[in-house]
C-alpha cells in the first residue's frame, strides 16, 4: 500500500512510532480553520515534524530610507512612528525631538502628521495649527500633555461618531490620555485624566478597535519582574478598561527588557496577533525589534533571534537606533510583499530617519525543509473549501509534495509535485482528495523549500 512504499527501508519500529503519532493526532480534536488563512508563525497547526525540516524564522529585506526628520521641530530623537492606512491614504503619527551631542533636550516634544499615497514618498503638510518659533508653515498636530509618545489609530468600531474616528494616547502623568480627532489632524482630549494609570509609559502605548472581537484593545510598557513588560486590557468605550493583564509567554520564553510592543493584527489573517517588540540592552541601551505571535492577544509565542539586527543598514548600533514602528501595508502595485518601517540614527548629530523593510506575504516564519528534507504532518483540520491554496517557495534544486490523511488516517489526496514560486496557488492533485468540508489532516513533504501559510477556498 501508499504508506508501506512510503516507509520502504525504515525501521519496523520507526514505521509503528510514526503510525501511532499519526494516529494520535487524528484522534485529537480537530482545529476549525474553516476557510480561514493559516500561518506557520507557531505550532498551533503542526502535528509532527519529522527529519531536516524546522520553522525558520524569517527576516524583511532592506529597502530605502522613506523618511527624514530634518525640520527644526524634528530631529535626531524623533520616533515612535504610528502608521495606518486610510482608504487610499497612508497616515503618520511621530514625535519630533532634538537632543544635543551631550543628549540634552535642544527644543521641546511636538507631535507632528505625514501621510503617503504609496508607503513610499511621504509628505509633510503646512497645517497651521500650532506656532513653532513665530511660524504656524508646520506639521505640528499636538503640542499638550502626551507629546511624548503620542500614538494614534483609526477607530473603525462602526458605533464611533465621525468627530471621534480617530483616537489617541498620550503617555501623560500617571497614566494614558485618550484622544479623539475627525481627521486625525485637529485633536482633543476626551478627558483630563487617565483611563489606564497601572504601568510605566515611556514608550509606544498603543491601543486599537479589534473588529473581530467587537472591543478595544491597549498594550503599554509596564515594570514588573525586575524588567520592562508589557500589559494588556480591553474596554467597550475607549475610556473603562478592563481584563488588565501582563502578557504570557509560551514555557521556556527568557525574562528580557521589552520596551515597545507594535502589536497589531495581520490584516491578511485579522484571528492573528502580530507583534514586533523591541528588545532593549540596559548596559549598552541598545535595542532590535525581535517577532512575537498570538491567536489570543494575551500569550504570546516570542522569537529570540531579532528580526531586524543591529547589522542591518544603518546606523542602527546606537543608543535606541533600531525601533520598529508600529504598522505594515500591503502597498499599491505590490500585492506580494508586506512593508514595515524601523528607525535609525538615533542620538546622532544628523536626523532621525525611517526605512522600509519588505517582508514577503505572510513570510514571517516558513516551515523550511533543509537539504536532507523531512516531512510535516498537521493536526486535524476542520475546514470547508474544495481547493486548498499554499503560500510556498521551492529553491533549486529542491522538491515539495503534498499528502491529505482522512480521519482513518489513510492517504486519500496526493499532489503532483509542487515547484516554483507562488502565493495563494492552488494545489494541483495526482490523487484527487476530494475537498468539501469535514476533517483533514496533511503531510508536507520538504527538500530546500518553504511554505509560509494555508488556505482552503
Amino acid at each position: 500500500m501508499t504508506r508501506s512504499r512510503q516507509f520502504a527501508g525504515i525501521s519496523v519500529a520507526a514505521l509503528l512510532v510514526a503510525v501511532s503519532t499519526i494516529t494520535s493526532a487524528l484522534c485529537a480534536e480537530p482545529i476549525d480553520v474553516g476557510s480561514r488563512l493559516e500561518l506557520f508563525v507557531d505550532d498551533h497547526l503542526i502535528g509532527e515534524i519529522r527529519g531536516d525540516v524546522c520553522q525558520q524564522l524569517l527576516k524583511p529585506e532592506p529597502k530605502d530610507v522613506v523618511f527624514v526628520a530634518d525640520e527644526p521641530w524634528e530631529g535626531n530623537t524623533s520616533g515612535y512612528y504610528t502608521y495606518f492606512q486610510d482608504g487610499d491614504t497612508y497616515r503618520m503619527i511621530y514625535r519630533g525631538w532634538q537632543h544635543d551631542e551631550k543628549m540634552k533636550a535642544a527644543h521641546k516634544e511636538v507631535t507632528c502628521y505625514a501621510e503617503s499615497k504609496d508607503g513610499i514618498q511621504w509628505t509633510k503638510p503646512n497645517l497651521g495649527l500650532f506656532e513653532w518659533n513665530g511660524s504656524k508653515e508646520n506639521n505640528i498636530v499636538w503640542l499638550g500633555p502626551g507629546s511624548h509618545n503620542f500614538t494614534a489609530f483609526r477607530d473603525d468600531n462602526p458605533a464611533t461618531p465621525d468627530e471621534s474616528r480617530y483616537k489617541a494616547f498620550g503617555g501623560g502623568r500617571g497614566g494614558l490620555l485618550p484622544l479623539q480627532s475627525p481627521d486625525c489632524k485637529s485633536w482633543k482630549l476626551i478627558r483630563d485624566k487617565p483611563v489606564i494609570t497601572n504601568g510605566a509609559f515611556d514608550s509606544q502605548n498603543l491601543a486599537f478597535w479589534d473588529v473581530d472581537r467587537g472591543e478595544y484593545r491597549a498594550y503599554w510598557r509596564y515594570f514588573g519582574n525586575g524588567v520592562r513588560s508589557i500589559r494588556t486590557a480591553t474596554s467597550k468605550d475607549f475610556i473603562t478598561w478592563e481584563d488588565e493583564a501582563d502578557l504570557a509567554y509560551t514555557e521556556g520564553t527568557p525574562l528580557e527588557h521589552l520596551y515597545t510592543n507594535a502589536i497589531q493584527k495581520y490584516f491578511r489573517a485579522p484571528h492573528l496577533f502580530i507583534g514586533f517588540p523591541t528588545r532593549y540592552e540596559p548596559k549598552s541601551q541598545q535595542v532590535e525589534p525581535i517577532l512575537m505571535t498570538s491567536r489570543d492577544g494575551y500569550t504570546f509565542h516570542r522569537y529570540a533571534e531579532p528580526v531586524i539586527p543591529r547589522t542591518a543598514p544603518k546606523d542602527r548600533d546606537h543608543n535606541r537606533s533600531n525601533y520598529m514602528a508600529w504598522g505594515m501595508f500591503q502597498l499599491p502595485g505590490k500585492p506580494n510583499e508586506i512593508s514595515v518601517y524601523g528607525t535609525e540614527n538615533y542620538y546622532e548629530r544628523t536626523p532621525g530617519r525611517v526605512r522600509r523593510f519588505v517582508y514577503r506575504v505572510d513570510g514571517f516564519v516558513a516551515l523550511r525543509g533543509g537539504v536532507d528534507g523531512g516531512q510535516v504532518t498537521t493536526k486535524p483540520l476542520r475546514y470547508t473549501g474544495r481547493r486548498l491554496l499554499l503560500n510556498y517557495v521551492v529553491r533549486t534544486g529542491g522538491s515539495m509534495m503534498l499528502e491529505a490523511l482522512n480521519e482513518s488516517g489513510d492517504v486519500v489526496g496526493k499532489s503532483k509535485p509542487l515547484s516554483g514560486d507562488a502565493v495563494d496557488a492552488p494545489v494541483a492533485w495526482e490523487q484527487e482528495p476530494g475537498f468539501s468540508q469535514g476533517v483533514i489532516q496533511l503531510r508536507f513533504t520538504l527538500n530546500k523549500s518553504d511554505v509560509f501559510s494555508l488556505r482552503f477556498d
